[in-house]
């Protein structure tokens, strides 16, 4: 089911460095993680691990993107999540993993033996007290997911999904986020459907009239540009800095 280790990247060049659990490490914690740290590479559609799965490893996206889902006894499965650069992976103290995990896009993880990582926890409140702060960040932003899906109109939907990927993926440049912001969108428009709860011909129409509109550039399917961030904001129905307009 994994994929090969691939080499290793030096903590200093990580790309996620500043966003990832250990943000706040000093040199001799950097080392100790080092210690217990290896790299997976996963390919796009390839599970990463499967719900109910023993984990014997928890972890950071270094690259990529993934989906979290839940397959309901039907075998309906519901999308409830993404996992972004820099998202953590696994639980600490819990056994079992909670969802499928499947990469979308081609997803390289920093992956901490379990056990180990779960003994440096208690000797470095740095690792523990930045874990905590990252799972309220996922609460919070499950909570304003809920409303996303249950208030707000499709294209508010649509530009909401777009504006998350797009200050994600400037949060991890030095400069943040600017006009003129490209990406590459990691979903499909099924995928998009599927998580947004809209049928994939209401993506397609939206996405098509936010191009006409120009809040959005599209160059084939999946490459974005944003002319004018706090326009896309304003179509999402939130403010410029990202919160929700009250």
């Amino acid at each position: 089911m994994n994929a090969p280790t691939i080499s290793a990247v030096t903590c200093g060049d990580c790309p996620i460095r500043h966003r990832a659990v250990c943000a706040r490490c000093d040199t001799d914690e950097l080392n100790e993680l080092d210690a217990i740290k290896y790299y997976r590479t996963y390919e796009a559609g390839q599970p990463i691990i499967w719900s109910g799965d023993v984990m014997n490893f928890v972890g950071s996206v270094v690259s990529g993107i993934a989906t979290l889902t839940q397959t309901m006894e039907d075998g309906r499965t519901q999308m409830v999540g993404l996992l972004l650069p820099s998202d953590f992976v696994g639980r600490p103290g819990r056994d079992g993993a909670a969802y499928n995990v499947v990469a979308t896009t081609e997803v390289v993880m920093c992956c901490f033996r379990k056990k180990p990582f779960e003994d440096l926890m208690v000797r470095t409140p740095h690792i523990a007290h930045r874990l905590l702060e990252m799972t309220l960040d996922e609460l919070d932003a499950a909570r304003e997911w809920m409303l996303v899906l249950g208030r707000k109109t499709a294209r508010e939907k649509i530009a909401s999904l777009l504006s998350i990927i797009a200050r994600r993926d400037a949060s991890l440049t030095p400069k943040g986020a600017t006009n003129n912001m490209s990406f590459d969108l990691p979903l499909t428009r099924e995928a998009m459907a599927d998580y947004l709860g809209l049928t994939l011909e209401t993506v397609s129409r939206q996405m098509s009239a936010l191009k006409k509109d120009g809040v959005i550039e599209l160059e084939g399917k999946r490459r974005v540009t944003i002319p004018d961030m706090g326009r896309l904001m304003e179509e999402a129905g939130d403010d410029s800095d990202g919160g929700l307009i009250g």
